[in-house]
């Protein structure tokens, strides 16, 4: 079916529309999707989710938009295709229900066929409902945050999401494809189609740059194709056609080979693409034999797709592309911080990117389907995705979560996330959960857990199923789970086989086993289970440096992702270090003090657990890991001094509080402490060119590849230099800067598409006089879009913050902050301006065009 991007002017209300009065009486707002209804609402102490949500609040809330069905489209078929809604979406035509869907990460469809009104305006509106706190463990956002999409198509057409190709083998130079077509008949008569599919290599956007006609990349190196009658065609050309017959009122699956000589593969470092059109003609009526119709009409639909194979087992670990690959994973929300929830592709394409310029090569959508502009850019970019479905099953973690609705709209909203996603070549593993309370057999978890990999397998054969399974700090019954340490994901459950035992039932079906925090038994449970793959599905960021070399020299485990990648709103403060006098009495003892319902009062917002903060600038931790996995940079930062003596409590989920920066005016003679991240032999600090000595990196726990120095603070120049076999690998130094004296706006790029979905980064930092950035200036900015674009986000990382993402002022955050400017849909001249109290204006002028 013809898509159409119904993305602009939707009018937003507050309330549920239950009238068209209501539409009379408010006239609301004109916004553009994807829209996120909760971003901009005002956080508060009292808000029912807490930490969970970071202090902000649901509500009901509804879009409205007026279509016109052209009077020429009677006859053929018509619906909204939404990428997700949150939450409790319920969509009218002109005043009648037409279609629901309770899960807000899950794709759906509505048909709205036998509706609508052709040759007239239509209302379409949409009620989502997102009150019940707390919905979530984390900021789900309101509304159409994602796309929603028209598609138009004849009565015999291909239905959404219809196409499905997979890559059976590739042997001897060819690569042996399989395409399954699913094909609708909404006709009264039985109808005879040709079923056509064409594999095009696709060229797009995956050097980073979001191209105004990224749905349409231009063919880029030819394969030669054979078809299944053996000619050899080095063209782009139609590989197979088959001929079906689909009842009338059914739905009929045309299923081709096809072979491919001389493949490009996909994979991580060579992310080639083919775009996969298929089409479908009606040619006739079947009686009692075929009569041809004199006017054939055509539907198509396309999908991007990539060659490549997938296999895992204990003795080779994972191959793609009979390669062997470890994951080096990272856990990812799904909301875009700055943006709240709204999704765009602009904003996964740089996410991902920033990712793999770390070291990424896979990431977990944790823990929801994620977006198909996710989807896409990791597609083009190469990115491996561990593609994630429920956070919830039938017990509860939250009170107003999925497991109200999961026994009715589970399999249909698996079913239409696996669908959606299952062409795609970056998708090479389904997790059918996360720390699912089933998982030790309660509320039919068992026989759950079987059949919904069977239904993925169903779906998609080719991929391997798995689970992110964690202690038993919940999911016993009363009987066993007295005495039973409740602490999330406590070391001590381990001292008995009772999660071997008690899990084993729940892993029948899966072909990968998640583990979640539970490196520690790895070893026992591999002699326990010689047959399982192991998959770090989650893991403490800190701890990478002496978890990976495990996962390294550990054919039976795969990867490892850690939580989380990326900052993210809600479950606020899960990321923490404390201070502490060792004699105080009342300061935490231990990491688990320092879990966020206790220790992240109002106004808490962010998780502060990632590599990257929500702006995505990289953090310590993020260099860290990027050092842990190869990387030979040389990373220097301090302590600050009134930390200095005082015991170090880090959070499971937190990285000790090291700062780029060296100001710290008063403190002058006061003990300090340099920490160094380096993968070399030794370092060697010298301040104000007065070398500390040099000392060898520590490769023990808690924290190897990372030396320790201690000095009185004095301001200057401080740097490290790193040294293997004698010879200097890298260095990086710390600066003593002057006071603010000037703003600088830093673009990511100049130019944006006339689209409304394209996106400008405009990194903001507050310099001294002599340009180098001031890293502990709080400098209140207020910053001004005039022209074609918006400003559609401002803000910083700070963590704790009561700021409005979606106004005009935001205060710097260790120096820094950040504007993101959106797109509309008319071609102009964009400026920001950014100013602030004390400080000479600036102003950077951008280009929205084709």
């Amino acid at each position: 079916m013809h898509e159409t991007l119904l993305d602009e002017k939707w009018t937003f209300r507050r309330g549920y529309l239950d009238s068209i009065t209501m539409l009379e009486a408010d006239p609301g707002k004109e916004v553009n999707l994807p829209h996120d209804g909760m971003i901009g609402t005002p956080v508060s102490e009292d808000a029912p989710a807490g930490p969970d949500s970071g202090y902000f609040t649901g509500g009901n809330s509804n879009y409205t938009k007026y279509v016109h069905f052209p009077k020429e489209w009677e006859g053929d078929c018509v619906g909204l295709k939404f990428d997700g809604a949150m939450m409790n979406a319920a969509v009218d035509v002109n005043g009648s229900r037409v279609g629901q869907c309770h899960y807000g990460y899950a794709p759906f469809y509505v048909d709205l066929t036998d509706h609508v009104t052709f040759g007239e305006k239509n209302r379409i509106s949409v009620n989502v409902n997102t009150s019940m706190q707390p919905n979530s463990r984390w900021y789900s956002g309101s509304g159409l945050y994602r796309s929603v999409t028209l598609l138009h198509g004849p009565a015999v057409h291909i239905v959404p999401d219809g196409i499905y190709v997979y890559t059976k083998e590739v042997s001897d130079g060819y690569a042996f494809l399989e395409a399954l077509v699913e094909i609708e008949n909404r006709k009264l008569t039985n109808r005879i189609a040709e079923v056509t599919l064409e594999l095009i290599p696709e060229t797009g956007r995956d050097d980073g740059e979001a191209a105004c006609d990224a749905k349409n990349g231009a063919p880029g190196k030819k394969a030669g194709i054979i078809c299944e009658s053996g000619k050899n065609e080095n063209i782009n050309s139609v590989i197979v056609k088959s001929v079906i017959f689909i009842g009338h009122g059914e739905k009929q699956t045309a299923r081709m080979t096809m072979t491919v000589k001389d493949p490009m593969l996909w994979d991580e470092e060579h992310p080639n693409l083919y775009r996969v059109k298929a089409s479908v003609k009606d040619l006739g009526v079947y009686r009692t034999h075929f009569v041809e119709d004199k006017e054939q009409i055509t539907d198509e639909a396309e999908v991007l797709f990539g060659i490549r194979t997938i296999t895992a087992d204990p003795v080779r670990g994972l191959l793609i592309n009979k390669k062997s690959v470890k994951l080096k994973g990272g856990c990812l929300h799904h909301d875009n911080g700055l943006l709240g929830a709204v999704t765009l592709y602009g904003t996964e394409e740089r996410k991902i990117r920033k990712l793999k310029e770390e070291g990424f090569n896979a990431v977990r959508t944790a823990h929801n389907p994620p977006s198909a502009a996710l989807i896409e850019a990791c597609d083009r970019l190469g990115m491996y995705v561990f593609d994630e479905a429920f956070d919830a099953w039938f017990i509860g973690k939250r009170g107003g979560d999925y497991n109200q609705f999961f026994e009715a709209d589970w399999e249909k909203d698996l079913t239409a996330f696996v669908k959606r996603d299952r062409s795609h070549p970056c998708v090479i593993m389904w997790s059918t959960g996360n720390e699912i309370p089933e998982r030790g057999g309660l509320a039919k978890g068992y026989n759950t857990a079987k059949k919904m990999a069977e239904t993925v397998r169903l779906l998609d054969g080719t991929r391997p199923v798995s689970n992110g399974i964690c202690s038993f700090w919940s999911g016993l019954d009363d009987a066993l789970a007295v005495g039973h340490n409740q602490a999330q994901n406590a070391g001590e459950a381990f001292k008995s086989t009772l999660w071997e035992t008690g899990t084993e039932p729940f892993t029948n079906g899966l072909d990968i086993v998640g583990y979640n925090y539970m490196e520690d038994i790895y070893e026992r449970d591999h002699e326990m289970f010689p047959e399982r793959v192991i998959l770090g599905s989650e893991n403490f960021p800190k701890e990478i440096g002496f978890r990976w070399p495990m996962v390294e020299s550990s054919p039976y485990v795969i990867g490892d992702f850690t939580w989380t990648a990326w900052d993210y709103i809600g479950e606020a403060g899960i990321g923490k270090a404390a201070y502490v006098d060792p004699d105080d009495s009342d300061a935490p003892k231990n990491p688990w003090d320092l879990m966020p319902q206790e220790t992240s009062p109002y106004p808490w917002r962010l998780a502060n657990d990632a590599d990257f903060d929500i702006t995505g600038y990289r953090l310590a931790q993020g260099d860290y890991r990027s050092i842990v996995w190869g990387s030979n940079k040389t990373c220097l930062y301090s302590m600050h001094p009134d930390t200095y003596g005082k015991k170090e409590i880090v959070s499971m989920w937190g990285f000790p509080y090291v700062l780029s920066n060296w100001n710290y005016p008063g403190y002058e003679g006061a003990m300090t402490e340099l920490v160094v991240f380096s993968n070399a032999d030794e370092v060697e600090v010298l301040i104000n060119e007065r070398s500390l000595g040099k000392k060898p990196v520590g490769m023990e726990r808690p924290l190897p590849y990372s030396v320790r120095f201690e000095t009185p603070y004095e301001a200057g120049e401080v740097t490290a230099i790193s040294y293997k076999k004698c010879k200097e690998t890298g260095r990086d130094v710390l600066f003593t800067t002057g006071g603010p004296a000037e703003i600088r706006i830093i673009p990511e790029k100049k130019k944006m598409c006339a689209d409304g979905h394209d996106l400008i980064y405009a990194g903001i930092e507050i310099t001294d006089k002599n340009g180098r950035p001031v890293p502990d200036a709080q400098i209140l900015l207020e910053a001004r879009i005039e022209g074609a674009g918006t400003l559609a986000g401002f803000g910083s990382g700070n963590p704790v913050t009561e700021e409005d993402y979606t106004d005009n002022l935001a205060k710097t955050y260790r120096g820094r902050a950040m504007a993101v400017i959106r797109s509309g849909y008319e071609k102009g001249v964009c400026e920001l301006t950014v100013s602030a109290e004390g400080f000479e204006t600036k102003r950077v002028t951008f280009d929205i065009g084709t």
